[in-house]
């Protein structure tokens, strides 16, 4: 079951923490989460599963930065965000959708107990401009039954930004 914009509410300060919570970000089923500033690109022209990606910062400035097509760009929410006892869930927005800009690749799934700012994988299929602060997707939340296992991953979980990907921890 996915939790109603007035559930969220409800739940803030207990199963559900976003900092910083503004009501207008607040949605039916849902809760808008705005980019950040900070991008981040690969360098390397292959990249190696097996070994740590090589990275550089991006600062999207107040005029925009326009996105190439066919390029993935990392970025992150300005908002932090907790969830206990229930999973949280991200998707593009539908008017960023029609743009032809995706905010996630594979991964909008979250889990049960994540705790941190969500890393976004920008792509686009057309030239875009982008802007700091525009809501960019959206976070729900699914009830979850039974026993569960509370997420605590050394990969991301508690992040202070964006994060690159660190399968490569799994090859150790």
């Amino acid at each position: 079951m996915i939790l109603s914009g007035k559930e969220i509410e409800r739940r803030l300060g207990c199963d559900i923490l976003i900092d910083p919570f503004r009501p207008q970000q607040l949605n039916p089923n849902s809760y808008n989460l705005r980019l950040h500033d900070e991008l981040m690109i690969y360098n390397d022209p292959v990249l190696d599963m097996k070994q740590p990606p090589q990275t550089q910062s991006l600062i999207i400035p107040e005029e925009g930065l326009v996105l190439e097509a066919g390029r993935l760009y990392l970025g992150r929410t300005v908002e932090h965000t907790t969830t206990h006892n229930l999973v949280p869930m991200l998707e593009g927005r539908s008017s960023i959708g029609r743009l032809g800009l995706f905010v996630h690749v594979t991964a909008g799934f979250g889990d049960v107990g994540f705790s941190g700012y969500w890393t976004l994988e920008i792509f686009c299929i057309h030239p875009i401009r982008i802007y700091a602060g525009v809501e960019i997707c959206q976070i729900f939340y699914h009830t979850i039954e039974g026993d569960h296992t509370v997420y605590n991953s050394g990969k991301y979980q508690n992040n202070t930004g964006i994060q690159p990907s660190l399968l490569h921890r799994d090859f150790s």
